[in-house]
């Protein structure tokens, strides 16, 4: 059978993301539809921010959410310009998800029908598509992750800093991905100097952006004098965990790292030449048993000593309980995070974001919508083609980007 021609694919697309976001906008009956779980919530939050269009210091400090508060002010801003209620907070959610689908899944000439393919994937996770049109923070923390993660594969790390610096102002968890393009980067410039090349300063600011990005999240912390606001546990349940600086539920890693198969790897599987994988994993049982065997009982130590806990939210925690015993909720937790740590073993920039992200997930309640952020990631990288790119030193493969060349010495 035929592929379709490029412009065949371009009609496809626009003609596919029309139809369903239509969809979308209809089925919410048009963003006019009543509060949905914490809308309400995080509306009333929003209209708590002064009358005037940029918040006080005192607002920013009072409000009673446990987010850091930008997505909050964008949305009193939009209530203070136009005056349309929780319309135009969902509107901006709805654009933002659009737009963050056309990044994806524009079938250019490099991509081809690869694009369309990863856009199905980033689909694949419900709360994408779910969350699109209501007024949540997740859309406006996902856009500017991905504006950071595009920006410095093609090389604007400003642009790069600023966008995560965003991102961190819209949700705290946000801060894993420049501590991650950081630690990669401060590694590959260490590892260049011990081999004896001369230190490029200007190629420096590869980890040092990033790094400024990341430590912007303190600044929050001095302004709340806390990890929140000091309001914020009295107004909203949080798990203990959260109220202390070093609370932490280790089996929180476990969790996430099944929420990765079932949202990432389990897709990509099905979509991209699952038959062709199967051969590959045959080969690399054979080749690398030793290696899957060690990686499989670290895994198994750590979840014994600190194991998934019962209470969680979500889908994944849905299929969990269909199970008619612990153990076997225990094991299916297992399994499915061994899965995404034998995906991502290879030690380069995508195997340190997940590690970041499943060790900030100690601090938080075991939900699998916190893994929407790494998903819109995920199928970004992968609609590039630079998954399995940006290795550490001392693995073979390409370390920079593909987009654009890098920096030059």
């Amino acid at each position: 059978m035929p592929q379709p021609t490029h412009s065949q694919q371009k009609y496809l697309f626009l003609l596919g993301i029309s139809a369903l976001y239509i969809a979308l906008g209809a089925w919410l009956d048009f963003l006019k539809g009543p509060y949905w779980w914490d809308e309400e919530f995080f509306w009333q939050t929003s209209l708590t921010f002064s009358d005037h269009l940029f918040p006080s210091l005192s607002d920013i400090r009072e409000y009673q959410e446990l987010n850091t508060p930008l997505a909050f002010i964008i949305f009193h801003a939009l209530e203070h310009l136009f005056g349309k209620g929780i319309v135009a907070g969902r509107l901006l959610n709805l654009l933002l998800s659009l737009s963050m689908a056309f990044i994806i899944g524009w079938p250019t000439k490099e991509k081809g029908g690869r694009a369309i393919l990863c856009l199905i994937g980033l689909f694949f996770c419900p709360y994408y598509l779910w969350l699109s049109g209501r007024l949540y923070t997740e859309m406006i923390a996902c856009f500017w992750v991905l504006m950071g993660v595009l920006g410095y594969i093609r090389n604007r790390h400003l642009w790069s800093c600023i966008a995560f610096v965003l991102a961190i102002a819209t949700r705290q968890y946000m801060v894993v991905f420049p501590a991650a393009i950081a630690t990669y980067e401060f590694i590959v410039a260490a590892f260049e100097v011990r081999q004896g090349a001369r230190i490029n300063w200007k190629a420096q600011w590869r980890w040092i952006f990033p790094f400024i990005a990341a430590g912007s999240i303190f600044l929050w912390f001095y302004l709340f004098q806390g990890l929140v606001p000091a309001g914020a546990y009295q107004a909203k349940p949080a798990p203990e965990i959260q109220k202390t600086a070093w609370g932490m539920d280790l089996g929180g890693a476990i969790h996430y790292l099944s929420f990765i198969t079932i949202y990432i790897v389990i897709p990509e599987f099905l979509l991209f030449s699952p038959v062709v994988k199967l051969r590959y994993l045959k080969q690399q049982w054979n080749q690398e048993r030793y290696r899957i065997i060690i990686i499989a009982l670290a895994l198994l130590l750590f979840a014994l000593i600190f194991p998934p806990q019962e209470f969680a939210s979500g889908n994944v925690k849905k299929l969990a309980n269909l199970l008619p015993y612990s153990s076997l909720r225990w094991s299916f937790y297992y399994i499915l995070a061994l899965v995404a740590c034998l995906r991502f073993a290879k030690p380069n920039l995508m195997g340190l974001f997940i590690f970041f992200n499943a060790a900030i997930m100690v601090k938080a309640h075991p939900w699998d919508r916190y893994v929407l952020p790494m998903v819109v990631v995920f199928w970004y990288l992968k609609s590039l083609d630079l998954v399995d790119q940006y290795p550490l030193p001392g693995i073979p493969g390409p370390r920079r980007s593909s987009i654009e060349p890098p920096v030059p010495s």
